[in-house]
């Protein structure tokens, strides 16, 4: 059977237009039909969806606009590319504000009009298949999805799923950018306190004047100014999971008020004659040690000891290559929907630049660059298109530069050095993910049979060593 023609519905009540816009369009690789008014093309959309609409902003009786709406209610993900006259380009802009695609306008160019229906069709088909991916790994392993596959990650994911059914109290480690909030909430949404708020407060954003009725909220008339009650976030999180982010920056003065919440699951909040009673579950997160600053005299220790019932360390990004060519390629094809611009993926070059690059801003820096470079892009990621800042440089890390003698190896073998042992790495957790299939392997590495072989060969890697499980 052959594989059903793309179908392209115009919309345009002028018989001249629609002939132009068939005639520009009528090729073997498309179906193209067309109508004259919005009520029939409607109709036409609920029995079959096309995968394309053009549509015309001026309609007699119900116009272009509110075409455009109830074709977005039937059918979310349709593209649809709106024609108007020179002066109408302020409602076109309107219409794009509403889920059009794009708008040209009158005349239409033939060649332009093509060139926009492919690329709605590309737009249509990577949001197909992004939604399809999400699918197949979001009720497989949602958690793998958005944190990564390597065996680093893979360890806090069970972690993550060991303590979510308990109430201990949690406290998250690592450097600005690795996901700690991401964390978090992955806790919140695996316990029983699913359904009440997850909270977070970040304890450097407020003034430390501010930070314990922040917390603890306030009576009337407890505060200069404060003409009425108010709540504070442990209120806000009864029931569910308040996150205290960068818990070092707690002003110490209030570290003694936290510490005594915690203990006596209890508030006193400013102003009232006695104490409330809490249900709320505390995770806290801190980019720094926390030891550290305890001997610094920053840090109260019994507080430390009442927040680490658990502690979860999430490692950085440059220590999990394997994970960054995999949350470079899901954040290229978010933000290739995002940005409605279908890039077909990451070159072998610009691989090589995300492997060797030290990640000193973690998996937000690695997210802002590949968003950069989609937006610079028109087909592949290249290295040109990856700004990365000069200073975080393609050296290895200060202890995994030390492992290395610096009269044997160039800083230019150093960097071949560890791309390979990134390439080997990601060659083996794709392996050992696919239970040693080879084919499998390499539709997930995007490379091809005869490579994935030749690589395996060059690393000294054997399928038999990751047998399926």
């Amino acid at each position: 059977m052959d594989e059903a023609k793309p179908r392209i519905l115009i919309i345009d009540d002028d018989p001249l237009v629609r002939s132009c816009l068939i005639e520009a369009l009528e090729l073997p690789t498309f179906e193209v039909v067309s109508t004259g008014d919005a009520a029939t093309a409607l109709r036409q959309v609920s029995a079959e969806v096309p995968e394309v609409v053009i549509l015309d902003l001026r309609l007699p009786g119900l116009d272009g606009m509110e075409a455009l709406q109830k074709l977005k209610e039937i059918a979310p993900q349709l593209p649809v590319v709106i024609l108007t006259g020179f002066g109408d380009v302020p409602s076109a802009v309107e219409a794009m504000r509403l889920g059009a695609y794009d708008f040209l306008t009158k005349p239409v160019d033939p060649e332009t009009i093509l060139i926009v229906v492919r690329r709605a069709l590309e737009h249509q088909a990577l949001g197909t298949e992004l939604k399809a991916l999400r699918s197949k790994l979001g009720q497989r392993d949602p958690l793998r999805w958005l944190m990564g596959r390597g065996p680093d990650i893979q360890h806090v994911i069970q972690q993550i799923r060991h303590v979510a059914a308990s109430n201990f109290t949690i406290l998250i480690q690592g450097e600005t950018g690795t996901g700690k909030e991401l964390v978090a909430r992955s806790i919140h949404q695996l316990s029983g306190r699913r359904d009440k708020p997850f909270v977070p407060f970040n304890c450097s954003g407020v003034p430390e004047t501010l930070i314990e009725s922040e917390l603890f909220g306030y009576e009337r008339g407890a505060l200069t100014g404060a003409e009425r009650r108010a709540e504070g976030h442990f209120q806000l999180a009864e029931g569910g999971t308040l996150f205290l982010d960068e818990i070092g920056q707690l002003p110490f003065s209030t570290q003694a008020k936290l510490l005594r919440t915690l203990e006596e699951r209890r508030v006193q909040v400013p102003g009232a004659t006695r104490s409330l009673p809490v249900d709320v579950r505390i995770i806290a997160a801190a980019n720094v040690p926390l030891d550290g600053e305890i001997r610094a005299g920053r840090f109260r220790q019994d507080l430390y000891y009442r927040l680490n019932e658990f502690v979860i360390h999430v490692p950085p990004l440059r220590a999990r290559p394997e994970d960054i060519l995999y949350l470079a390629e899901r954040f290229l094809a978010e933000a290739s929907m995002e940005l409605r611009r279908p890039i077909r993926g990451i070159s072998p070059e610009a691989v090589e630049v995300l492997l060797r690059y030290h990640w000193p801003g973690n998996v937000r820096e690695l997210r802002n660059a590949i968003r950069r470079a989609a937006l610079l892009s028109s087909d592949l990621v290249e290295p040109a298109s990856l700004v990365l800042p000069p200073s975080g440089s393609v050296e290895a890390p200060p202890a995994e530069v030390s492992a290395l003698s610096p009269t044997s190896l160039s800083l230019k073998e150093m960097a071949r050095q560890a791309a390979a042992e990134a390439e080997r790495g990601a060659i083996r957790q794709a392996l050992r993910a696919s239970g040693g299939n080879k084919s499998e392997a390499a539709r997930a590495l995007r490379t091809d049979y005869k490579t994935l072989h030749l690589k395996m060969r060059q690393h000294g890697i054997r399928s038999r060593d990751f047998p399926e499980s």
